[in-house]
């Protein structure tokens, strides 16, 4: 039996319940963020001429991959990569798709990643094809280069100009808008349609607003509130924004970023009338809109005038297909001509298959259960298993991003289970553990808390031992 609470028996010393509550945290103001399994990887940790750092950028190991990949990605800087796809082969848990996010990072954050698992072209809404070509096309990006006239400044004045109404004897309506305009140079007053004055009063713009109109569109929009204006409040809903400098009148560079599947949703939706049926029919109907090919190839028209002109510029982004081999024949006859058109995406594949029946088929047994016309489009890159002490690298890599202590010979021990089961069993045990030291009232995981969290929870190999064959059991139970 375990001591009362009023002995002075240490609480460290005292056996703790599985299911006992948590001592209550002296350090209020730590917040526990979420982490991701691949927080740690922030690239492929190449040096400047190609070759792979021992530990870089979070990864440990996989040196060679890490080298192939880094050629793919110069080769897709250099616009030479197109037509072609990468294959990653390799055991579960040996970095396939942190190796596709590493990939990602190295392009650069403006350049679209699109991940998806190849079971999600199984949908009763819409087509597998069509999946597959939504997913391409929000891998395209498309950057927007626009130089806009705008006016902008603090409002100063702000007052509509009334007129008779011609086609009615009674009332008045507005025939322009004076708005005064004030920046750090100088002032400006301008005379507007009245238009604009509506969009003003649906933006609930007053005298003392920052605000920005476009000379050719005459969009208005809100900025916020002069900091002229600012109270002493604590706590206040308003924004506040500096008086805007230089003039008025400015001409500004805007940069915009979309994709090809934003460009074709937005075309896709049907823009339905303001009565009620209408309203309804847009409840009732799917969220789910399919995209036509003779839209798609509408948008690529627009989209090709406007690279032409030099407004835009493709960018080439990345998809990944996780466990590829669940794809269909249907889906990789279509694979191939995605592969062949103009705008392209880079197209990264994953599995940890051998050889295996293509499925949609009976009698091709193909290599990665990929045909053979869609393998020789790609480059393949092996990855390795993991050896004990790169192992132990990558579980201190990760007790250092989820801050966990490791206490002596606990490294050692993960490293064993790790070797003996797998990577991601190893990595698995490291939380329950923490939590396990924490109700013991230890900072700090000791082997005896990786010894029980093995008790508690068994790695794969070791549970299909011990469920065994099914006759097994009824024999044993009839003896």
């Amino acid at each position: 039996m375990s001591k009362p609470s009023g002995s002075s028996t240490p609480a460290a010393t005292a056996p703790v319940a599985h299911n006992a509550l948590p001592p209550p945290s002296t350090a209020s103001a730590a917040r526990s963020s979420r982490i991701a399994p691949h927080s740690h990887i922030k690239g492929l940790g190449l040096t400047p001429e190609g070759y792979a750092n021992v530990d870089g950028a979070g990864f440990v190991g996989q040196t060679n991959a890490r080298e192939a990949c880094g050629v793919v990605v110069d080769l897709v800087k250099s616009r030479r990569f197109s037509g072609r796809a990468l294959l990653l082969v390799g055991a579960p848990g040996t970095g396939k798709t942190a190796l596709a996010l590493a990939i990602s990072q190295e392009l650069g954050v403006k350049v679209p990643f699109c991940p998806m698992v190849g079971s999600e072209v199984y949908s009763t809404e819409v087509k597998k094809t069509e999946v597959l070509a939504e997913a391409f096309r929000r891998a395209i990006g498309l950057r927007i280069k626009e130089t806009k006239e705008v006016y902008e400044g603090e409002v100063t004045e702000l007052t509509p100009t009334e007129a008779e109404n011609p086609l009615s004897g009674y009332g008045k309506t507005v025939s322009h808008v004076i708005v005064g305009l004030k920046t750090v140079r100088g002032t400006k007053q301008l005379r507007l349609d009245p238009s604009i004055y509506e969009s003003i009063l649906k933006e609930k713009i007053v005298v003392g607003d920052v605000v920005y109109i476009e000379a050719n569109t005459g969009a208005v929009k809100r900025v916020g509130r002069s900091d002229a204006y600012a109270s002493s409040y604590d706590l206040e809903s308003e924004t506040y924004v500096p008086l805007p400098k230089g003039d008025v009148h400015k001409r500004k560079e805007l940069v915009q970023d979309v994709t090809l599947g934003d460009l074709d949703a937005a075309n896709a939706r049907p823009q339905g009338g303001q009565d009620i049926m209408s309203v309804m029919g847009s409840l009732v109907k799917s969220g789910r809109t399919e995209v036509t090919e003779k839209l798609r190839k509408e948008v690529n028209k627009v989209v090709k005038g406007y690279v032409d002109q030099g407004v835009a510029e493709v960018v080439p982004g990345v998809v990944f297909i996780d466990e590829v081999h669940m794809l269909d024949i249907e889906c990789f006859t279509y694979l191939n001509a995605l592969l062949e058109s103009p705008m392209a995406p880079t197209v990264i594949f994953a599995t940890n298959r051998g050889n295996s029946l293509v499925r949609g088929t009976t009698d091709i047994i193909a290599p990665h259960g990929i045909p053979v016309d869609l393998l020789d489009r790609c480059l393949i890159v092996k990855t390795d298993g993991y050896k004990r002490d790169e192992v132990a690298k990558v579980v201190q890599l990760r007790a250092n991003v989820e801050g966990l202590k490791l206490g002596p010979g606990v490294l050692d021990r993960l490293a064993l289970e790790g070797e003996k089961s797998s990577l991601r069993y190893a990595l698995q045990l490291l939380t329950p553990a923490s939590i396990l030291a924490g109700l013991a009232g230890r900072q700090t995981i000791e082997v005896e808390d990786i010894n029980e969290m093995g008790e508690l929870f068994l790695d794969a190999k070791t549970s299909a031992i011990n469920i065994g064959n099914p006759g097994d059991r009824e024999v044993d139970r009839t003896l």
